[in-house]
């Protein structure tokens, strides 16, 4: 797979993730929604709660992936993009998943997501909101050959436009991070590589790993590097 460094190519990346997600957890039964790359202050994502797309065909909602935060591992994203998916069935079925202004997230919110082997903690201010990639989401990022994002845009500045007559500014905002934590979590994989033919795996934990490719074709065992 090329290198995710490129908007468009992000965007369609993105969209392959709802799919392959929609597949496995909720047996494809999602309507697709409009998928966004927005600047999200203090979230890594958001969805409507109403259908906000309209086109000649149909409405759909629009689920967001905050600008700022792709280049976290891609567990990571995926699990933003799994939250956001739980609150689209959630929607589909009557069940009310928050309170306080669709920010404060009940136990119903919860269940639903750790069904679909996302880790959820408790804050007092958002309810059972914060999200992590558990061990097996973290496998089956690996197991569809899921690789990192490369592009990211830099939320941590502004454009003001000037007053007539004058300058144009920058203000500096907060973080990426949306309980205001400026930092960037390392990936929970390990990429390892072969240095005879390039064959690649990744790993959730440290490994000694052996080719097959360069063993079967000529009975030479090769370990893979950690990349």
């Amino acid at each position: 797979m090329k290198q995710m460094t490129e908007y468009n190519r992000v965007s369609g990346y993105l969209n392959k993730i709802f799919a392959l997600l929609n597949a496995s957890y909720f047996e494809n039964a999602l309507s697709k929604p409009v998928i966004t790359i927005q600047s999200t202050p203090k979230a890594y994502g958001h969805v409507t709660v109403t259908k906000v797309w309209t086109s000649e065909e149909e409405e759909r909602h629009e689920l967001n992936i905050g600008a700022g935060t792709l280049t976290r591992p891609i567990e990571n994203v995926v699990a933003t993009m799994l939250h956001e998916m739980v609150h689209l069935y959630n929607l589909a079925h009557g069940i009310k998943d928050t309170s306080r202004g669709y920010t404060y997230h009940n136990t119903k919110f919860r269940d639903e997501a750790v069904k679909r082997d996302l880790v959820i903690t408790h804050d007092d201010r958002i309810g059972w909101s914060h999200t992590e990639p558990s061990e097996r989401l973290i496998e089956w990022c690996i197991e569809n050959g899921l690789e990192e994002i490369r592009i990211t845009r830099h939320d941590g500045v502004r454009t003001i436009l000037p007053p007539p007559g004058g300058k144009a500014g920058t203000g500096a905002t907060g973080t990426d991070d949306p309980n205001g934590v400026n930092t960037k979590k390392p990936s929970s994989t390990r990429k390892y590589t072969c240095p005879e033919c390039g064959q690649g795996i990744r790993a959730t934990k440290d490994v000694n790993l052996i080719c097959g490719c360069c063993y079967a074709s000529s009975g030479k065992i090769v370990h893979l590097l950690k990349v």
